[in-house]
């Protein structure tokens, strides 16, 4: 089976990984300087690539000597088929199309599905579409993901389809112990989920406040047309609503929309364009206070119409900045 921490690879390292399988399927047999050459890369990244595949239990191997390389078991001719269910499994996972791998990787992944033997070829597919790479946090932070301490087992529950026994402490710390059907990962900025089924219907639940994960030896029933991508717009919809459920509407000078988008990421909803030149928008906030404190620093570029409560905190503060500050503005000096 292909290692756990293999499956955790950045998508450009799983990007060469395909590409190395499919050259030597190609060629038959390749050195380190021929596989860096062709993807651009360093010859000792090229023969990390290699070893990394074959201690991974892939079916290739290497010969030493003056005409030495890397080899597919079997010859040059040995197709992907020979892959098990549980590597072809896990290599969708780290590449499929639910990735931002490239357009050629997942064109290379379909043709390579093509060949895979028929009694696991559904489970290979159905491992393309079993993660999210939502690189953006909540607050439209990206940040370096975390690895908690039962990602791994996390992730071997999801390529291999089993239902878990999960223990989890929640967010008010109350602790449970429950079975649970993994359906698949999300990453969100920093964080990883698990999305799985439950007795209470669909879940996710923060990787690093799980206490422990067991396998039942159990296959996972997965909910008819369920998708991992729709499931998971809508559980971020949700969440982004509950943090941010007050709706401001107002009109902002057109040279601001950018900034907007960037301050508040999904909280921003960009409208047409008025007659008089500023853009429609509507700002999400947690509170009046909150949000009346985020459209302050863009003075009239942005004007609230609406809650009152938005703009009866904007005239506050400005009444309050227009105190604290106005004394320590100097008087225009006039010469003669």
């Amino acid at each position: 089976m292909w290692p756990v921490c293999e499956v955790r690879m950045t998508v450009m390292r799983a990007d060469r990984l395909v590409a190395i399988l499919l050259l030597l399927q190609a060629k038959g047999q390749v050195t380190a300087a021929e596989v860096a050459a062709e993807l651009e890369v360093s010859e000792r990244t090229a023969r990390r690539d290699l070893e990394a595949l074959g201690m991974a239990g892939l079916p290739i191997y290497s010969r030493q000597g003056r005409n030495g390389g890397w080899q597919l078991i079997g010859g040059g001719r040995t197709d992907l088929s020979g892959l098990t269910a549980a590597e072809a499994r896990a290599l969708f996972l780290v590449a499929g199309p639910s990735s931002s791998a490239t357009p050629e990787v997942k064109a290379a992944l379909r043709k390579l599905a093509r060949a895979l033997p028929e009694t696991f070829r559904p489970d290979a597919e159905a491992a393309s579409t079993a993660m999210i790479i939502d690189p953006v946090g909540w607050d439209n932070v990206a940040a370096p993901r975390k690895e908690p301490a039962h990602l791994d087992a996390v992730q071997r529950a999801v390529i291999e389809g089993q239902q878990v026994v999960l223990g989890y402490v929640a967010r008010d710390q109350a602790s449970s112990t429950r079975v649970v059907h993994p359906l698949g990962l999300a990453t969100k900025g920093t964080a990883w989920y698990l999305v799985a089924d439950t007795d209470a219907g669909l879940r996710t639940f923060r990787v690093d406040r799980m206490t422990s994960v067991e396998p039942t030896g159990e296959r996972v029933v997965r909910p008819i047309g369920f998708d991992l991508a729709e499931a998971w717009k809508l559980i971020t919809d949700e969440v982004d609503q509950r943090r941010s459920p007050l709706r401001a509407n107002a009109l902002a000078s057109s040279e601001v929309v950018w900034d907007l988008r960037h301050m508040f990421g999904t909280r921003v909803r960009i409208g047409p364009t008025t007659p008089d030149g500023r853009v429609e928008v509507e700002l999400r906030g947690q509170s009046p206070w909150l949000l009346a404190a985020e459209i302050a620093g863009f003075g009239s570029l942005v004007e609230v119409l609406d809650p009152i409560e938005v703009r009866e905190q904007l005239a506050r503060l400005a009444s309050e900045l227009a105190t604290t500050y106005s004394a320590s503005i100097a008087s225009p000096t006039i010469t003669g």
